[in-house]
């Protein structure tokens, strides 16, 4: 029974998270000793190419009708080709849309369900994933027992690496249920790595002072190749768009690199972006409490550092 992952295509193109995704189940198949199947729902270019990231066979659902993403009918198309495929683990993505599918192409499979797992299944005893619980300061080892499993998998959980070539791409047609929701208009964010997708990020809180003082974070962050983001202070009074807004109640990141400037780090901010590989500070406050979490911390006025820091990152670059 192979493993069936889910790589999301929005605007035809696959994101970062469906790469990740589409490894994970390579993983996970040569640990169950089976292969990945990957499925594709509307538009998509170049579906073959998810067989570099360990698909031995792509399914492409090619209906138009699938651009639009539509929980019930996407979840629908999930669950019959998991059925076609014999396959009895499906994994998805942690995104927006993949939270809103786990569930139901759970129940639809009348499967175990585990919501951003970050670890392949364990086979020894039993069929063991791992999540991050209580805002990442411990992890859950769940069992999963019933013969279909459904998981989505927490963004930058695993490097994504190049495995294989070209798969094969089988084009089909399912009879699906019509769409509930009318797309009327679809606003998006163009140009920018997603936060859930960023491996470096550059955040800023009102230490910052005001917009008008913005420019040094985003010329930092534009040196290097970085997404800015900030604490939800900063997003709520309207200095910068809520999508920027990482925290407990914002976007959940786990970036390789986040600098976080200004931002004094209280707990909501901290359950957000604890799993970042390497935290550094800059805070001339040398109470905040975001020192304690932080790998490298810098206790100076940031209208300082980060300007500093920006020049010598492009000596660096210009000599390297």
């Amino acid at each position: 029974m192979p493993v069936l992952v889910y790589a999301e295509s929005p605007k035809g193109k696959f994101k970062k998270t469906s790469l990740e995704v589409v490894y994970y189940g390579h993983l996970a198949a040569k640990a169950m000793n089976t292969e990945c199947v990957a499925v594709v729902l509307g538009s998509a270019s170049n579906p073959e190419e998810l067989g570099k990231y360990g698909a031995t066979k792509v399914v492409h659902v090619s209906d138009a009708g699938l651009d639009n993403f539509d929980s019930q009918t996407h979840a629908a198309a999930i669950a019959k080709v998991a059925q076609n495929e014999n396959a009895n683990f499906v994994v998805l993505g942690f995104s927006a849309n993949g939270k809103a599918l786990t569930g139901r192409v759970g129940v639809k499979l009348d499967a175990s369900i585990v919501s951003g797992v970050n670890s392949v299944p364990d086979l020894s005893n039993g069929f063991v994933v791992r999540k991050s619980v209580f805002s990442g300061k411990a992890n859950a080892m769940y069992n999963l027992k019933k013969e279909n499993k459904v998981v989505s998998l927490m963004g930058n959980s695993y490097q994504i690496e190049e495995v294989g070539a070209n798969a094969p791409v089988e084009s089909i047609s399912l009879d699906l249920p019509t769409a509930k929701t009318i797309v009327k208009e679809l606003k998006t964010v163009d140009g920018i790595v997603p936060l859930p997708e960023a491996e470096l990020v550059v955040s800023a809180g009102r230490g910052m002072k005001g917009p008008e003082n913005w420019g040094i974070i985003e010329e930092l962050a534009k040196t290097l190749g970085a997404t800015t983001a900030c604490s939800r202070p900063v997003a709520d009074t309207g200095w910068r768009p809520h999508h920027e807004h990482v925290g407990q109640t914002g976007v959940a990141i786990r970036p390789n690199l986040y600098i976080a400037a200004g931002i004094s780090g209280a707990i909501q901010h901290l359950a957000g972006v604890n799993k970042s590989k390497v935290i550094v500070v800059i805070n001339k406050d040398p109470e905040a409490p975001f020192f304690k979490a932080a790998d490298y911390g810098i206790c100076a006025d940031l209208f300082d550092v980060v300007p500093r820091l920006t020049e010598a990152l492009k000596k660096f670059k210009q000599n390297n």
